[in-house]
């Protein structure tokens, strides 16, 4: 029987490649891969497989052959269900785009990533790795918070799946947090988290696990100690603990090898060797990607500091900075929330574009307009649907339009759009009826299904960022919902007393007392 032609063959071949990139073999992992791709009919095994590549590849910092590997993997995943692949495809395609600096396209691909994760309903392993290497998508990009919650996620899944905590304790994505803030400035904050990371490991080895941290995960904790070692902190020099063991580790990934020679360089400073410190690093060659663009300079700042040198240590130190400052957390956390609403706009036009042309579209929005509101409810009743609407209208608008603009209140109305299309049910129907107002349509619903409906857009309108589209005033939305009788009426009419009534719970709901902190009522109903 030739290799891998039975589905257990593949299935354990799959496995197996999952395991040695879990150990940075990513290049065994590749062997194998390549093995399954030539032998394998089976949709999905072909699907993991060139995900799982292109994560090897990845790993490996084999980026001239990034856009091949994400191209093959993409027509592979479009037509499958899974929404794990779909966002570990993405979460990996950020990173590839991120190392060939093509920063729209990286911003993109983590939103997609996100959106697709979170679809995601199993707790397996799987989507445990999407959400590690989606954590890493954010962190190299400097996007730390983003990083911890979605390593977070990560844990959570992997914890459900049953695997091991250390799996997911991920130290290079709060390593990359920890220089960040030294590279602004903030040594205090930096040593802070480089003691949490130590603390972390020295937890696994008491506990006799730290045999189950990824390889990759020890280069990290080395580099760690080394930073702490080269700011003039004290280090543990135990066995488990030792920074030039753990630099050791790490296998064939390119970015433990980024960590292995510039933690021999924090190493030398924190020996009294700047001299050899400063030559090493005239030599180096690493990516600005593993660690930022201002490690190197502030390394050297560092290093001239110990010699005594301040004068170029200030110098260089200028220059860490200025290379730290053009990664600005909140700057790109806002370019995020802009691509996500881009992107929602676009889902929202392809839509519009089933409907009839553009006179039952809102151009602002891309959403269906009145007219299509109601051919639709009379579509719907007329086969003897239940069928309820919900009149939702924007609170705080008004202050957005005289404190920024008409152009600003647009932007708000197409981000309320995208929020409310996101949050409904498949198959609910979204309407802009005009000005702040928009309308929701459930279908085969009651009352019970409308007060979740609007508990979650509620919630959705609350959580969005409105500080960073509109500053200083809150957008809140106040809902109010009624169900569609046509019983002894025409649906026009019977739509013209149901939107009467929700009409009037909208208002009872904007009556009511008010958040202090947001603006909007404290319930939707």
């Amino acid at each position: 029987m030739p290799w891998l032609d039975r589905v257990d063959d593949q299935v354990d071949a799959l496995r197996r490649a999952r395991a040695l990139q879990e150990a940075s073999r990513s290049a065994e992992a590749c062997g194998v891969l390549d093995r399954v791709l030539r032998t394998t009919a089976d949709p999905h095994a072909r699907a993991d497989a060139l995900v799982q590549r292109l994560c090897a590849l990845i790993n490996l910092g084999r980026t001239a052959e990034f856009t091949r590997a994400i191209e093959d993997a993409s027509g592979a995943v479009r037509d499958l269900p899974e929404p794990y692949l779909h966002g570990h495809l993405n979460a990996l395609a950020a990173l590839a785009a991120h190392h060939q600096g093509a920063l729209d396209r990286c911003v993109t691909h983590l939103v997609r990533a996100a959106r697709a994760l979170g679809a995601a309903e199993e707790e397996d392993r799987d989507t445990a790795w999407g959400w590690h290497d989606l954590a890493m998508a954010y962190s190299y990009l400097s996007f730390h918070g983003h990083a911890l919650g979605a390593i977070e996620r990560a844990r959570q899944h992997g914890l459900a799946a049953g695997l091991p905590e250390e799996l997911f304790a991920a130290p290079g994505i709060r390593l990359r947090n920890a220089v960040a803030l030294d590279h602004n400035g903030d040594s205090d904050g930096c040593l802070r988290v480089l003691r949490d990371i130590a603390a972390d490991l020295a937890r696994f080895a008491r506990n006799g696990r730290s045999d189950r941290i990824r390889p990759s995960s020890l280069a990290a904790y080395g580099y760690a100690a080394a930073r702490r070692a080269a700011l003039g902190d004290p280090v543990e020099r135990s066995a488990e603990a030792d920074p030039i063991r753990l630099l050791g580790h790490g296998g064939d990934s390119a970015r433990a090898r980024d960590m292995r020679q510039l933690g021999l360089i924090c190493l030398a400073v924190a020996a009294g060797r700047p001299i050899e410190a400063i030559t090493r690093l005239d030599s180096a060659q690493v990516s600005v990607e593993t660690l930022g663009a201002a490690e190197p300079a502030r390394l050297r700042s560092i290093a001239f500091a110990r010699a005594g040198d301040h004068a170029a240590a200030h110098r260089v130190d200028r220059l860490a900075f200025r290379l730290a400052a053009q990664r600005s957390d909140r700057l790109r956390d806002v370019y995020i929330d802009g691509i996500a609403a881009r992107i929602d706009h676009e889902e929202m036009r392809r839509e519009a574009a089933r409907y009839e042309g553009e006179a039952l579209t809102d151009p602002l929005t891309g959403l269906p307009n009145r007219r299509r509101l109601e051919r639709y409810i009379g579509s719907a009743t007329a086969q003897g649907e239940r069928v309820v609407i919900g009149v939702c209208d924007l609170d705080g608008f008004k202050a957005v339009n005289t404190q920024h603009g008409h152009h600003s209140g647009d932007l708000v109305l197409q981000r309320i759009a995208g929020v409310i299309n996101r949050v409904m049910r498949r198959g609910d129907f979204v309407a802009r009826y005009g000005g702040d107002e928009f309308v929701v349509v459930l279908r085969d619903a009651g009352m019970t299904e409308a007060s979740e409906v609007a508990r979650r857009i509620d919630a959705a309108v609350r959580t969005e960022d409105w500080e960073s589209l509109v500053p200083g005033t809150p957008v809140g939305v106040s809902i109010g919902f009624a169900q569609v009788d046509v019983a002894g009426g025409t649906p026009r009419d019977a739509l013209g007393v149901a939107f009467e009534t929700a009409d009037r719970e909208m208002l009872r709901a904007k009556a009511r007392p008010r958040d202090g902190a947001t603006g909007i009522p404290h319930r939707a109903r």
